[in-house]
């Protein structure tokens, strides 16, 4: 899917700021893509964007509503119809990550066939994939792995991206989530993938390219998580990577959601992870630890990353407070 931008960003009625952390990630990665934002009566959620009205925002230029709040179950709230009709009325195309698809509320769908806009479910793929030859292609690909899921692969890899196209490089982030796929404008929601398909889809997402250009893959859950790791193996195999980066958040006690697991050792999840990437890339290498310190004292963060870079040999940096240049050096 291509989403086209600019964007308005929709906030709804978000009782609060996390409500809204589809549309932060955008607007934080994407600012040259978000025009402002739409709020409706209650909403408590405030990105410091400028409040437009539909109207306001596609004469300015906008191509595309960004549901981006989230609410329990995912669902498309009643209150938020009207605007979304409203929007579609105007010429705006619909983007949503939500569970529940606009696709499936009749009165959007008729109001995108009425008006030539389109409906992007980002959480369900419309693509038809093809079953992964593991045939080596030419390109580089760098994965972001985990100790376990919401550790920040994804911030990881669009730091990586930045830093990279900052050095001139030739890089690309590749989504493989709603709120990834919003921010890139295209992707695949891979845990919406059939399970034989995972590793296809990978490989349809970073193709064949030039010898120097870098796909940098947006990793997904764990393969220590019971509930998710087969969709991580399948995005080892079908990125053939040449490089990962092991994301990891040291003050966890336990895997997220699963009392009864404990996060493993960053040694033992490097070596599983290389060596399930040396089933289709035998060279392989790790190249980088990015670690989420947002729960320690700077100096107990800066005091860990030095201890846990020397002991692994391997540059070890938090991406929000120390950039990721030690890791893009290694690359």
């Amino acid at each position: 899917m291509e989403i086209r931008h600019p964007y308005l960003l929709f906030l709804g009625d978000a009782p609060d700021q996390l409500s809204a952390k589809t549309a932060q990630g955008v607007a934080q990665w994407r600012p040259d893509w978000c025009l402002g934002q739409l709020r409706l009566p209650g909403c408590q959620a405030d990105l410091g964007l400028k409040d437009m009205t539909l109207d306001e925002a596609v004469a300015a230029g906008a191509r595309t509503l960004v549901v981006g709040v989230a609410n329990r179950g995912g669902v498309i709230a009643e209150s938020w119809i009207g605007a979304l009709e409203r929007a579609l009325a105007l010429g705006l195309d619909l983007a949503s990550g939500l569970h529940s698809k606009l696709a499936d509320v009749p009165g959007l769908a008729a109001g995108a066939t009425s008006n030539g806009a389109r409906l992007f479910d980002v959480r369900h793929p419309s693509e038809r994939f093809p079953v992964a030859n593991g045939a080596k292609r030419p390109g580089k690909r760098l994965l972001t792995v985990g100790t376990d899921c919401a550790v920040g692969k994804m911030f990881a890899a669009l730091a990586l991206e930045k830093e990279m196209q900052a050095r001139g490089m030739k890089a690309d982030f590749r989504a493989t989530g709603q709120t990834g796929i919003l921010i890139a404008g295209n992707g695949v929601s891979v845990d919406a993938v059939v399970a034989d398909f995972i590793s296809g889809a990978t490989e349809w997402l970073t193709p064949a390219n030039d010898d120097d250009h870098w796909d940098v893959v947006e990793g997904q859950g764990s393969l220590f998580h019971a509930s998710f790791a087969g969709v991580s193996m399948g995005l080892i195999h079908g990125s053939q990577p040449d490089a990962l980066v092991l994301c990891h958040e040291p003050t966890r006690s336990h895997m997220r959601g699963l009392p009864d697991y404990p996060l493993p050792s960053l040694e033992a999840c490097l070596e599983a992870n290389l060596a399930a990437a040396r089933l289709t890339n035998p060279a392989v290498v790790s190249v980088g630890i990015a670690v989420n310190t947002s729960r320690m004292a700077p100096g107990d963060a800066a005091a860990y990353l030095a201890e846990t870079g020397a002991r692994l040999g391997l540059p070890a940096v938090d991406p929000v407070r120390d950039g990721v240049a030690p890791i893009v050096d290694r690359l």
